[in-house]
């Protein structure tokens, strides 16, 4: 097995604290309606904190079925919070699973948000960084997605 790590900032010109909630506590109600071209729903098992997993089922005619998290770590206070990708999407026969550490910062009217990604690859295989932002790109057409619905909808997640 080998690790492949990767690091991602991007911007956003929702608040931290806003996009905070939409991503970690909200996202089973808030993605299918922001985002129904891709998600068409998702199933929490547990209470949205640590040990919670997070089952995202995939609209038709994205290339995967769902995916699976755990929730690592959910940090409220310092807008931090950790998962792994465990079971389905881009894992396939290459990858163990993919690590995630966001932290949310204001950034003016906005948000800095920085990932560090863990990409755990089985046995000799590898997980080029085309790979890698191709899988960034993915996801982030749902977050733009999200953005636009909470810029549309001023009163969802404060």
């Amino acid at each position: 097995m080998g690790v492949v790590s990767y690091e991602f900032e991007t911007t956003s010109p929702i608040s931290a604290a806003r996009l905070f909630k939409a991503i970690t506590f909200e996202a089973d109600k808030l993605f299918p309606k922001a985002a129904p071209h891709a998600v068409k729903s998702v199933e929490l098992q547990g209470n949205g904190g640590p040990g919670t997993l997070v089952k995202i089922n995939f609209a038709e005619g994205v290339p995967f079925q769902y995916v699976k998290h755990h929730i690592d770590a959910v940090d409220k206070a310092n807008l931090t919070y950790s998962y792994s990708v465990i079971e389905g999407g881009p894992l396939g026969d290459k990858l163990e699973k993919i690590s995630f550490d966001n932290k949310l910062a204001a950034a003016g009217e906005g948000t800095l948000v920085k990932s560090s990604m863990k990409f755990f690859t089985i046995g000799d295989s590898t997980f080029t960084e085309d790979e890698i932002k191709e899988q960034i790109q993915r996801m982030d057409g749902v977050y733009k997605a999200v953005e636009a619905y909470l810029l549309a909808n001023p009163d969802v997640c404060n």
